[in-house]
């Protein structure tokens, strides 16, 4: 054997007698549909709002630190690249929220058969949109 993979590769079938299992195929065989796209979204999204959580206590430490660093998280923030990690945060938090209410009413055994699951996967994509459109348009009236 030449690395360890292939001994992983070798198993037995009913009879008992080895036999080579084939390779599993990954992502260049099976097309995305909607279910596994919204499920590796809603996994993406929770790490983002970690990552996010991490620049929410940066601003919170810098407002508790002085003018100065205050200051700089501020102009960061206000830049043109902190307004697009500002929002793609925001559309991290309204897609997570909304996906969430998928799962509670997946949790009350609702909307498992196909076409709901493909309707409410459609409507959780597009409500984080609407919510995170709404938010930064009341956002920049405010401001």
């Amino acid at each position: 054997m030449k690395d360890v993979r292939e001994a992983l590769m070798v198993g037995r079938n009913t009879e008992g007698k080895l036999v080579r299992r084939p390779l599993s195929p990954h992502l260049q065989v099976y097309k995305p549909q909607l279910s596994s796209v919204t499920s590796v979204f809603h996994r993406g999204t929770g790490i983002a709002l970690g990552a996010g959580a991490l620049l929410l206590t940066a601003w919170l430490v810098s407002a508790a630190a002085g003018d100065a660093a205050f200051s700089v998280v501020r102009a960061l923030l206000a830049s043109w690249i902190g307004l697009l990690v500002l929002v793609g945060f925001t559309l991290a938090l309204f897609y997570h929220f909304c996906n969430g209410i998928r799962h509670l009413f997946w949790d009350s055994v609702r909307g498992f058969e196909l076409e709901a699951t493909h309707r409410n996967g459609r409507m959780v994509i597009a409500g984080a949109v609407v919510l995170t459109v709404v938010f930064w348009f009341v956002g920049f009236l405010v401001w």
